[in-house]
């Protein structure tokens, strides 16, 4: 008989936020986030103490899901930055590190919870007002006309991951083919519902990053037995493709829906061998010229088909089931059992075979124009191959993202400082005290823990001990190297952190440090510097509303309820 053992009561915490274990916990959270942000951020080395993958990361999308807790306020936290990054890419490191700087702000003001939720409420609408407008002083227009403009978005995305370890150069060639892929899948005949395509990876380690590229169609992976006389006997005319999402293993777990039809006495693998036997001689009585299946294809199969000159290719896996539909025209048949109609087969305009080290992949040209590409990443090992496949799949996000809202805020730390002065500048001007319910000094402490968070952020970007500085007229953000002296400051500074502005003559005041409320000046429209570095409007605007949210939950808890069985 097994022994009894009592159900232990749940643990209760009250007020989260005195309790110093918590916040001790919240602080160091904070400090990893801050350490990673930015592309001169360091990586982080992470294992579980339990065993599983270690993982070398400083990207936003990697790194939240590998960090685990014990502590029922940090997973709120965290579980509301990860369902940011699954939705908009981008941006996770700053909605975390503002929310953790803010609750700790909010802490040292000593304001009430109360006060500073509906403090950070009406500033939250302020900031999210302000870059709606069109005169608003850190946002630009994207001109999509223009691929200058998705390139600078690209390579700002690509610079903060340092996890790649990209050079300046490797940099400009990937942003270049992430916004050619993107404009690959953007239809460009299509008058009425838009479906946007489908950028496919393919990861080749060992290879330099400069021998990555990019092919308009599908590359499918091969098997060593495959021939490249196998493609050659075929012309470039357009050839006839039948796609199979069901095994032809002759498996009887694998073979899909329908009925299966044997004879008494007779040998059931037979039989279905016979059959599919039949299948392929009904692919080649319509002419089909390349046979693709999802799953396994039978050996005897596959030589019937070989032998008459259709190119066969299996495994191709689930993921490339839909591209592949989508490319060709084909409807996936999930069946045995039924006369193949005509309209599931699809066209490809030819095959090739291409190589890349040890890898041969074979190449389906679209017959007509098509929304699906190719990208063929490589890298010289597994770990920084993995972070860049993660980049450029968030930059193909973010540029999709540029579709809806073609904006961007200004990069470097610039939005963050701009923002800050602009909303202290409106909280000294007008004030909110009698709308809010709390007293002059309570309003501006809550501002100042607001924008002091905002700053905070911007300084984040800054890892070599150096100085972080706004200037007092745009409000931009400056970084200066460590022990540097006024007078040395116009030779060592040439732009602020997004590259719009120049170093003339600036009056400067550090970060996080008190200085003259000031209207923050908007750089005219028709000025010939570009920003060099650009954050996505859509993915920055929502991870601020997202971390100002977050911190007025925490801020409400007065419990937490722990079932520790």
């Amino acid at each position: 008989m097994s022994r009894l053992v009592k159900k232990s009561p749940a643990l209760c915490t009250d007020l989260p936020l005195e309790n110093g274990d918590i916040l001790k916990k919240l602080h160091v959270m904070g400090q990893v986030l801050r350490s990673c942000f930015g592309p001169s951020g360091r990586l982080k080395h992470i294992h579980n103490n339990i065993g599983g993958e270690v993982v070398t990361t400083s990207t936003s999308s990697v790194l939240l899901p590998a960090i685990s807790s014990s502590t029922p306020f940090l997973n709120l936290i965290l579980a509301s930055i990860r369902n940011h990054i699954s939705r908009f890419s981008d941006c996770g490191l700053f909605a975390a590190i503002l929310c953790v700087t803010l609750i700790e702000q909010v802490k040292q003001s000593g304001l009430r919870g109360n006060q500073a939720i509906r403090i950070n409420k009406h500033l939250l609408d302020l900031c999210t007002n302000y870059l709606h407008q069109e005169e608003c002083g850190c946002k630009v227009k994207l001109d999509l006309c223009s691929s200058q403009d998705l390139i600078t978005l690209a390579c700002s995305i690509l610079r903060s991951k340092p996890g790649s370890l990209l050079t300046e150069f490797e940099v400009f060639h990937i942003s270049k083919l992430a916004v050619q892929a993107f404009l690959l899948t953007v239809p460009s005949n299509n008058t009425g519902f838009v479906t946007l395509g489908r950028t496919i990876i393919v990861s080749i380690e060992g290879l330099p990053v400069m021998e990555s590229t990019l092919f308009p169609g599908l590359l499918l992976d091969i098997t060593d037995g495959f021939e490249d006389s196998e493609v050659k006997n075929h012309s470039s005319d357009h050839l006839r493709v039948l796609l199979f999402s069901t095994s032809l293993a002759g498996d009887l777990a694998e073979i899909g829906d329908g009925a299966i039809e044997v004879h008494h006495g007779g040998d059931i693998d037979s039989q279905i061998l016979d059959h599919l036997l039949k299948i392929g001689k009904q692919a080649l009585k319509d002419d089909v010229k390349l046979f693709v299946c999802q799953k396994v294809i039978h050996p005897v199969l596959q030589q019937f088909l070989r032998s008459h000159g259709i190119i066969v290719v299996e495994r191709v896996g689930i993921d490339l089931m839909q591209p592949l539909a989508q490319l060709t025209g084909a409807q996936p048949v999930a069946t045995l059992y039924t006369t193949i109609p005509l309209k599931a087969y699809g066209m490809v305009g030819n095959v090739n075979s291409r190589h890349f080290g040890s890898k041969t992949m074979l190449h389906l040209h679209p017959a007509e124009e098509s929304v699906i590409c190719t990208a063929i990443l490589c890298h010289r090992n597994e770990t920084m191959l993995n972070e860049l496949k993660v980049a450029c799949q968030k930059t193909e996000h973010i540029l999709r993202l540029t579709l809806r809202e073609p904006f961007a805020l200004l990069g470097g730390g610039c939005t963050e400082t701009h923002l800050a002065a602009y909303i202290r500048y409106q909280s000294d001007k007008t004030g909110s005290t009698s709308v809010l319910g709390c007293s002059q000094i309570e309003y501006l402490l809550g501002v100042d823990a607001f924008c002091s968070s905002l700053e905070s952020v911007a300084a984040a970007l800054q890892h070599d001990s150096g100085n972080s500085l706004i200037d007092l007229t745009c409000a931009h953000h400056w970084t200066l190297p460590k022990d540097l002296i006024q007078k040395d400051m116009e030779a060592s500074v040439s732009r602020c952190g997004c590259g719009l502005m120049e170093n003339r003559s600036k009056k400067w005041c550090h970060l996080n440090t008190k200085y003259p409320v000031f209207s923050p000046v908007s750089l005219c429209k028709d000025v010939t510097v570009q920003a060099c570095v650009l954050d996505s409007f859509t993915a920055k605007l929502n991870a601020l509303q997202v971390a100002i949210e977050t911190v007025n939950v925490g801020l409400d808890i007065q419990y937490i309820i722990q079932d520790i069985n």
